[in-house]
């Protein structure tokens, strides 16, 4: 399928669910406001975009995602030298634990957690080491309409503390980062559970399954039983794409309608990504 105006430019869905591979763009060179466009667009229809064979620096990686929006900093990591909106991910052979490696929606125990994520593949394993992601969107509209009723105006709360996976400190700890501003550790903020897409206007239901914990108004032991199965059932396989990456592949998802997840199965290789998380100026509603 051909992008308007653009020949050279082809979209590939990923999967049937969600994702697209974007190719006839060289991202190390500046875009015109046209071809922005229709990349920007297939991220809204698709929610993740993929391009592959990419020779990209670090301003390169920014020039492109501030197109998008502002960068913002994880709080927990420190960033590259000279380029404070890019982590470096690493896991070397002798690591056991990944980052990323629990089902999520990145930063969403903020109060406006960002648009979305970009990751540049700078080193890969020979095998493994995919991303797996699911749509928020499906996951909504696959639910009972009873389910739809009960869910539509809760509210629900997201931790940093990621007490799922241990301790946000074991967790981060664990990993070969320069670990910052432990003490956000405890930050939470509460969100509806179902949330509408500030640009397409589609509803997506609002689950980070490493960061909630709780329903408004009630205990963790209360909300366990409904949150455990919407955790279940928005990862349901018919809802998912997976990436698999190359050196020089970039993928961008959309984080106000997708979650995902880091495949930990490359064990005794090396995984080098950057990451740049790209700022948003809409709360969840």
């Amino acid at each position: 399928m051909l992008l308007k105006n653009q020949p050279t430019i082809t979209l590939d869905p990923i999967a049937g669910s969600m994702g697209v591979q974007i190719s006839g763009v060289d991202l190390s060179r500046p875009l015109d406001d046209g071809v922005f466009g229709e990349i920007r667009q297939a991220l809204l229809d698709y929610q993740v975009i993929l391009f592959h064979d990419q020779v990209l620096e670090p301003e390169h990686c920014e020039a492109f995602a501030t197109r998008f929006g502002p960068l913002v900093p994880y709080p927990f990591v420190k960033g590259l030298p000279g380029h404070p909106g890019i982590f470096e991910i690493r896991k070397e052979p002798d690591e056991r634990r990944n980052f990323g490696g629990n089902w999520h929606t990145d930063m969403s125990f903020t109060e406006t957690p960002p648009l979305g994520t970009m990751l540049y593949a700078r080193e890969v394993p020979t095998r493994g080491g995919d991303t797996l992601l699911t749509s928020l969107y499906l996951a909504w509209e696959m639910l009972s309409d009873g389910m739809k009723e009960l869910l539509r105006d809760m509210q629900a709360e997201y931790s940093a503390a990621l007490k799922h996976a241990g301790g946000r400190a074991a967790v981060m700890n664990s990993t070969r980062f320069t670990v910052e501003n432990l003490d956000r550790s405890e930050e939470a903020t509460f969100h509806p559970i179902v949330r509408t897409h500030p640009e397409t206007g589609r509803l997506a239901l609002y689950v980070s399954g490493s960061h909630l914990t709780r329903f408004a108004d009630m205990t963790e032991e209360e909300s366990a039983p409904l949150l455990d199965y919407l955790r279940t059932h928005a990862t349901r396989p018919e809802f998912t794409c997976r990436i698999r990456y190359r050196p020089g592949s970039l993928v961008l998802w959309d984080n106000r309608c997708t979650q995902h997840l880091a495949l930990n199965d490359y064990h005794g290789e090396r995984r080098v990504m950057h990451r740049l998380t790209i700022g948003s100026s809409d709360r969840p509603h």
